[in-house]
């Protein structure tokens, strides 16, 4: 990919993120979402690979949806409500909606089959920012509508994702599969952190985020994308 369009790409995927994470307007906070999204998937794609393009389709479609739904929840809100802040979420129904929306962002469990094909289809270093920069937009609108949010749906689908992301990763031999995996189980346990403190959630993020970048970076230093190459890997770079 050509440096300039590369370096384009990255700093929309970083101008998305702020203005969505600074944003206390729905509109705007799907502004940042929609740039986001468009700036992830040439970076996705940019292998040219059968399975590059398959991943960068998925990923588009889902996201798609997902920001059709807040902008849904946050009008029939507006509607309601008569305030377009995100603070002021408070209709039932938009309430929902937006966590089932946030819950595809996410990838959730029973809205997480796209992201393990995603995450296997993209490089090492694409799949790093699909697993931390593209997941903090969504949990800060968590963190900022986390008192309106349906606690009910969030607690099971936060129970669903802790025990299908650690029980998916055990029967995978490709090692994208498993951090994908691995990602979605520890969204499930900072989901349910999220109904009782907020803030945790938050420090629980930065955490995973360091702890991911460290992995990813490793293994892509490495250039290890099964476990049969990871175990011979020692010989070819001890440290």
């Amino acid at each position: 990919m050509n440096p300039q369009a590369k370096l384009i790409f990255v700093i929309s995927l970083i101008l998305g993120t702020t203005i969505t994470i600074s944003s206390n307007h729905w509109v705007m906070a799907w502004t940042g979402l929609e740039i986001n999204t468009l700036a992830i998937l040439p970076l996705i794609s940019k292998s040219h690979h059968p399975r590059a393009i398959e991943a960068a389709t998925k990923y588009f479609l889902t996201q798609a949806a997902a920001s059709a739904l807040v902008l849904f929840s946050s009008m029939s809100n507006a509607w309601q409500t008569g305030q377009w802040d995100i603070t002021q979420l408070t209709d039932p129904m938009s309430c929902t909606i937006f966590t089932a929306a946030i819950a595809i962002k996410l990838g959730l469990v029973p809205f997480h089959f796209w992201f393990p094909e995603v995450l296997q289809g993209s490089p090492l270093t694409t799949g790093l920012a699909l697993a931390t920069i593209m997941k903090l937009p969504p949990i800060t609108l968590m963190f900022m509508t986390s008192g309106s949010l349906n606690p009910i749906m969030l607690t099971t689908m936060a129970i669903m994702s802790t025990a299908l992301g650690g029980w998916m990763g055990l029967n995978q031999t490709q090692i994208r599969k498993i951090l994908a995996f691995s990602s979605i189980s520890h969204l499930g346990w900072m989901t349910i952190i999220l109904i009782y403190n907020p803030k945790l959630t938050l420090l629980n993020f930065y955490l995973y985020t360091v702890m991911t970048a460290a992995t990813f970076l490793t293994l892509n230093s490495m250039k290890a994308l099964k476990l049969s190459t990871l175990m011979t890997s020692w010989t070819k770079s001890p440290t």
